[in-house]
């Protein structure tokens, strides 16, 4: 829980979400007047979180940080997948656009991929294959992410469609703000659809490599993207009126799905 925490934590300050109030900023030293500053508080939780990791024994200032220490220790886990979680969003501060596909994984790299890793450090199942299909699973589970908020995504002037991409299907940001798709757009949805499936069947033989629960966990979420991709491609891909919602007989269906390609391949 407190990784989960950690992670919930820092996409909140990314996204000036913070609880009203500046108890956070209070915690992390950060004067008054840069409480609403999300670079400034990104800085100082870095700073904070590299006290988790501190051979000497400094505490960390903010309570959930203080939590996180002894998840860290018994798991032995590495300070990157963190680092990782607060450059992505220091990066959403920064950068609106994503000009080619590479662009957009080596964004996933940061703001997706630690996650995976990190489930992985705490249950001790780490390889380096294990990583690789793990990586797969969450850049694929990014990507439907962001073909569910285009529209919201562009409320906060985001876009996380390529622009290779964009240029090849001739879509205009202008068409990203209408109430429903043109069939351009339509069309450029489809496409990352398409590379966000092949990721996630990628990383599918990670679910058969793990047990018990684990495997569980893993099938709910390589299957929630599944359905995720299935209502998109139901509402013909069209993401603008809000994100399709995937039924609940059609998550079950894919969950059965991943666990029987995982009892083959296990």
């Amino acid at each position: 829980m407190a990784v989960y925490g950690y992670a919930r934590l820092v996409d909140d300050i990314g996204d000036g979400d913070l609880a009203p109030g500046g108890a956070d900023a209070r915690h992390l030293g950060v004067a008054p007047e840069l409480a609403d500053d999300r670079l400034a508080l990104l800085d100082a939780f870095e700073a904070d979180l590299r006290r988790v990791f501190d051979a000497s024994g400094a505490a960390p200032h903010h309570p959930l940080l203080h939590a996180l220490r002894p998840t860290v220790r018994r798991c032995s886990l590495t300070p990157e997948p963190f680092l990782g979680l607060i450059a992505a969003n220091r990066q959403d501060q920064l950068v609106r656009r994503y000009q080619t596909y590479d662009d957009l994984l080596a964004y996933c790299e940061l703001s997706a991929n630690p996650v995976g890793r990190l489930v992985l450090g705490i249950t001790g199942t780490t390889t380096p294959e294990r990583v690789r299909r793990s990586d797969a699973i969450c850049t694929g589970l990014q990507i439907v992410e962001h073909l569910q908020d285009v529209a919201e995504d562009l409320a906060r002037d985001r876009i996380y469609l390529p622009a290779e991409s964009m240029k090849r299907f001739h879509v205009a940001e202008a068409d990203l703000a209408a109430p429903t798709a043109n069939a351009s757009v339509r069309a450029l949805v489809a496409h990352e659809a398409r590379r966000a499936r092949a990721l996630l069947d990628e990383g599918t033989p990670l679910v058969g490599s793990v047990e018990g629960r684990l495997r569980l966990l893993l099938a709910g979420f390589v299957a929630g993207g599944r359905a995720a991709l299935a209502a998109i491609a139901a509402a013909g891909h069209d993401v603008l009126p809000g994100p399709p919602r995937a039924t609940r007989t059609n998550l079950l269906r894919e969950v059965g799905a991943v666990l029987r390609r995982a009892r083959r391949e296990g």
